[in-house]
């Protein structure tokens, strides 16, 4: 039965986190600039916070979710804007000259957008809440810490499967290509920013 739930919580993970976003547009973009660390803690990020909203549903922490989606209107608002800023600097940003390395104060930010990004979504809890309900897995029902950590790792292996797949193709992209990328990904983030405020209209 534990066993069941881990993995299921493993698709659950997979299906929310694969649909690409903002975040995979971050990922895939990041990925081809800076490489395959850089795009893999962007991802990371994601699933760090989608494990939270996980744990939520999977608890039946009612307040908790209940106060996100009541105020999902200022999450919104945070968030679009978090999102514009995302992709007016990413459509501005030039191509890494070779001389340039990833530090760990760049893979720390990478995570961290993303993180701060995903919990700015309060669909993700109700997508949780929804499926959970749908699938009738309450924690009376089983371990809800193998469903949580099934999330997380079903999460992670789609972060895994994006970023190892765009860096096959990473040595392929010139500077010219990648700033070609830059405009099309940051006009793109900034398109999310701008619906996500369009949506509370």
């Amino acid at each position: 039965m534990e066993l069941g739930f881990f993995v299921k919580g493993m698709i659950l993970g997979f299906s929310i986190a694969a649909p690409v976003g903002p975040i995979g547009v971050l990922c895939i973009r990041r990925t081809i600039q800076y490489g395959r660390w850089s795009g893999f803690f962007s991802g990371m990020g994601a699933a760090v916070a989608d494990t939270l909203y996980g744990m939520i549903a999977a608890l039946g922490l009612t307040w908790l979710s209940g106060f996100m989606v009541a105020e999902q209107f200022w999450f919104r608002v945070v968030g679009g804007a978090f999102l514009l800023y995302l992709g007016i600097k990413t459509f501005r940003a030039k191509p890494m000259g070779k001389g340039n390395e990833v530090t760990h104060k760049t893979l720390t930010k990478d995570f961290a957008s993303t993180f701060f990004l995903t919990m700015t979504n309060p669909m993700t809890i109700i997508s949780y809440l929804a499926i959970f309900a749908g699938l009738g897995l309450t924690p009376e029902e089983g371990s809800p810490t193998k469903l949580i950590l099934g999330v997380f790792f079903g999460s992670a292996i789609w972060w895994i499967i994006l970023s190892e797949g765009v860096t096959l193709f990473r040595s392929m992209v010139s500077e010219r290509v990648m700033t070609l990328i830059n405009r099309f990904a940051g006009a793109l983030i900034a398109a999310f920013g701008i619906a996500a405020w369009l949506s509370l209209l």
